[in-house]
């Protein structure tokens, strides 16, 4: 049982959301979280919920700490998105300062993508509805006066994404340091509709209705492109994760991008976006938060390799970025 039972203000958060009873002792189980949260199952009497909480400092080997209010804007996101894309994000039940409760899925009806694509299942229909399911949120909050206020996250969305992601990925590399540095400012400046931040298949389930996100905590009302960009670029380095698979992983690709360029109604995404994706492959090496599964020099030389070649020719559509990756596995 976890040390987090006796924390007062989670107890109090269940109590007064009328979740857990006034002598009620949860029983709080830690689940396997990512590197910026604590995550646990509270077995109710009542019912089964999840609790979260932010953490200060993410674990990771270089220092990198965050805004914990990031609590806040993740339970919000939920909410909004809720609104625009019924059944893909989980239930939110409670908020507190630096926690929140939403409704537990279970494991078995609902797998971490990312652990299906490990096995080498790359399903593209199930791509193909995180594409249109991620388009409907963009389209839903485009152009909205009262989102943007609420997710004026700008300073959050630097320290956890635009910093730790580009900028410290320009200084690792500085022959293409200016066009890392000029997809931040673009970034930072483009205000264009509510943005999840973190769209990875570890975030996402596969639900028996469809996909459902989670781990919004890099929520920020900007640029739909960084979104897109962000998954597409983990299906390209799937492929070197589990190479038996690599045309199915291509073909999630294809059908993911397809399907969010057929369903988005915001303009210049897809330009955008094929701009910014070497930039994320680049810095899934060389970046704050690489990715654990990329272990042999080569495969990060073929990244260094690729992602440098397609920053300094400025690729315009996704197509091109998709056909330089493709053309280097061979």
């Amino acid at each position: 049982m976890s040390a987090a039972i006796l924390s007062p203000a989670i107890l109090s958060l269940l109590r007064e959301a009328g979740l857990a009873g006034p002598d009620e002792t949860p029983e709080f189980v830690p689940l396997a979280g990512g590197v910026s949260s604590e995550i646990w199952r509270v077995e109710l009497e009542s019912r089964t919920v999840c609790v979260k909480r932010a953490l200060p400092r993410l674990r990771v080997a270089e220092l990198w700490e965050a805004p914990v209010e990031r609590n806040r804007y993740e339970y919000e996101w939920f909410r909004v998105a809720g609104e625009a894309a019924p059944g893909a994000v989980p239930d939110v039940i409670a908020r507190g300062e630096d926690a929140f409760v939403m409704g537990y899925l279970e494991p078995g009806r609902h797998p971490v993508w990312k652990a299906l694509l490990r096995e080498g299942k790359a399903d593209s229909r199930f791509a193909a509805e995180v594409g249109r399911r991620l388009a409907r949120i963009h389209n839903a909050t485009a152009g909205r006066p009262d989102v943007a206020q609420l997710f004026s996250t700008d300073a959050i969305f630097h320290a956890i994404r635009l910093e730790p992601y580009l900028l410290a990925t320009a200084r690792r590399h500085p022959n293409v340091a200016p066009v890392l540095e000029r997809l931040a400012e673009r970034t930072a400046r483009t205000k264009a509709c509510l943005v999840h931040g973190d769209v990875s298949p570890k975030n996402i389930l596969a639900g028996p209705r469809g996909p459902v996100f989670l781990d919004a905590e890099c929520a920020w009302y900007g640029d739909p492109a960084f979104d897109l960009a962000f998954c597409l670029n983990h299906l390209l380095l799937k492929c070197l994760w589990v190479p038996a698979a690599q045309p199915g992983f291509l073909a999630c690709y294809d059908a993911l991008a397809a399907a969010y360029l057929q369903t988005v109604q915001l303009a210049e995404v897809e330009p955008r976006t094929a701009s910014l994706l070497p930039a994320l492959l680049l810095a899934r090496v060389d970046g704050k938060s690489p990715v654990e599964y990329l272990t042999e020099d080569a495969q990060k030389s073929l990244v260094r390799t690729v992602a440098t070649r397609l920053l300094q020719s400025k690729p315009s559509t996704l197509r091109a970025v998709r056909d330089a990756w493709q053309g280097s596995l061979t």
